[in-house]
């Protein structure tokens, strides 16, 4: 990207001033080398972001950004509904709140280096994984209806885990005012069988080892020291967040010129937040959140059931879940007065700062856990949310490396089975149902995770605390 396009105010910090019909400046968050590798693309959906309806502030796009659809993957943006402000299908993602959990386990590396890959083959031949996995669980339409309304609770309440994993959960486990009547039965149809399953993707669940500790207090307080072996899930509501945010797409677009809306791109189709339309999707998007929360917590018990069985001693309480594609309302200050804003991250995580009434007593005043993933042969990290961060951006940080090539450009890279060759090498067992998917998702593909996370937390938007490698991943 060219960087003659954008005004420098720090190191880490890019200002776009805004033209044309641009409401508000687009910001973007990234090292000087990150941003010249970014796409110009990523320039222009922040500017055509920033030209919707009643957004606040500013546009931004964190230190991973890249191309997506309509919004950038790495996108930031708040609006006001009592200005007229909109909700973006978008503005979203196709899947509603992806996101990433982890789990202690007590072990060290020692305790795990002789059954390693009986470990791998346990979690493989238990965790649904792939395009169109299904699993064991068949919902009929009432469990269906309360799954939608009660999210990881409604998993508990059945079994798959303790009322204690929801105190570590965003939203406790259960995303307020879901209204399953808004989701089709079509995308019912599309979850009935894929509860508790990863999906394909760049979904993954893996197990790490902790390598570096760059916050001793806060990791203290997240329970992280250095060597031990933790577990990270990452996926999403799968087929029912794909239907809701396919239908309310075809649905925003038909419907912005009744409420004149002149859209920049058609991929930014929106409604206005309390219209009847925006209100529907709000609805269905939420129902999805839950879907996606009940999801990780079934998978989290299928994990811990295999830990039982390979490593008995082990333990597998929760450290925490957030999502990184969703639109939640949150408050805060503009021009001196204090507002309900609809802040939408896509491929962006929350990152609340110490002293937040949302989070977990636990992390009071430390902030929150902020769930930074890499690619299956690189580093992911661990950080925390600081009161600078909720200046800057509304409590938002990046959500993982962020893609450099496309997935068609990776098959042509690399060979999938060359790939889980070359990451044995290193001590990395990989595990999928598709040779195809894991060159798509190459680690080579990716931009590289500890210049992203290190621009985050020059940046102010989350501190760095602690790095993870990977040992076993499966992958979708």
């Amino acid at each position: 990207m060219d960087i003659a396009l954008f005004e420098r105010r720090s190191e880490y910090e890019w200002h776009i001033k805004p033209f044309g019909k641009m409401h508000v400046p687009g910001v973007i968050f990234a090292s000087e080398t990150l941003l010249r590798e970014m796409d110009a693309k990523v320039y222009e959906q922040v500017t055509n972001v920033a030209m919707l309806p009643g957004i606040v502030e500013a546009s931004w796009a964190m230190p991973d950004a890249h191309w997506g659809y309509g919004f950038p993957i790495g996108g930031v943006a708040a609006f006001d509904a009592d200005a007229g402000g909109v909700v973006s299908a978008g503005g979203v993602g196709f899947d509603i709140s992806c996101g990433v959990r982890t789990l202690h386990t007590g072990l060290r590396i020692g305790d795990i280096a002789a059954v390693k890959a009986r470990l791998a083959d346990a979690l493989y031949h238990t965790i649904p994984a792939g395009m169109g996995s299904t699993g064991t669980i068949r919902l009929d339409a009432p469990e269906m209806d309360a799954m939608l309304r009660g999210g990881a609770r409604w998993a508990v309440e059945r079994g798959f885990g303790t009322a204690t994993d929801l105190e570590r959960i965003e939203e406790g486990g259960c995303m307020r005012g879901a209204d399953p009547s808004q989701v089709s039965e079509q995308a019912k149809k599309r979850q009935r069988d894929e509860m508790g399953t990863l999906g394909s993707g760049n979904h993954y669940l893996e197990i790490q080892q902790v390598t570096d500790v760059y916050a001793p207090e806060i990791a203290a307080t997240f329970g992280v020291k250095t060597g031990d072996i933790v577990v990270s899930i990452h996926c999403g509501s799968r087929g029912l967040g794909h239907q809701i945010g396919t239908e309310f797409l075809k649905r925003m677009v038909i419907a912005a010129p009744g409420y004149g809306i002149e859209l920049p791109d058609r991929e930014l189709a929106c409604a206005p937040i309390a219209s009847p339309l925006g209100k529907d999707y709000l609805g269905a998007m939420r129902a999805a959140i839950n879907c996606a929360l009940a999801n990780r917590q079934i998978l989290t018990h299928l994990t811990r059931s295999i830990f039982s069985q390979v490593l008995p001693q082990a333990r597998l309480p929760l450290l925490y879940d957030v999502s990184h594609n969703t639109c939640k309302v949150e408050e805060y200050q503009v021009g001196g007065r204090t507002k309900k804003l609809y802040v939408h991250r896509k491929g962006a995580t929350r990152a609340f700062g110490p002293g937040h009434p949302d989070l977990p007593a636990a992390f009071r005043d430390a902030g929150q856990p902020v769930l930074i993933g890499g690619s299956m042969g690189t580093a992911s990290y661990i950080l925390a949310g600081t009161e600078q961060g909720m200046q800057l951006a509304f409590g938002s940080a990046c959500h993982g490396a962020g893609r450099a090539m496309s997935r068609h450009q990776a098959l042509r890279n690399w060979n999938g089975r060359h790939v889980v060759d070359d990451l044995e090498g290193h001590g990395i067992l990989i595990r999928s149902p598709s040779m195809r998917g894991v060159a798509e998702e190459a680690p080579g593909a990716y931009k590289d995770v500890s210049a992203v996370v290190d621009a985050a937390d020059h940046a102010g938007l989350a501190r760095k605390v602690a790095r993870v490698k990977p040992l076993i991943c499966i992958k979708g």
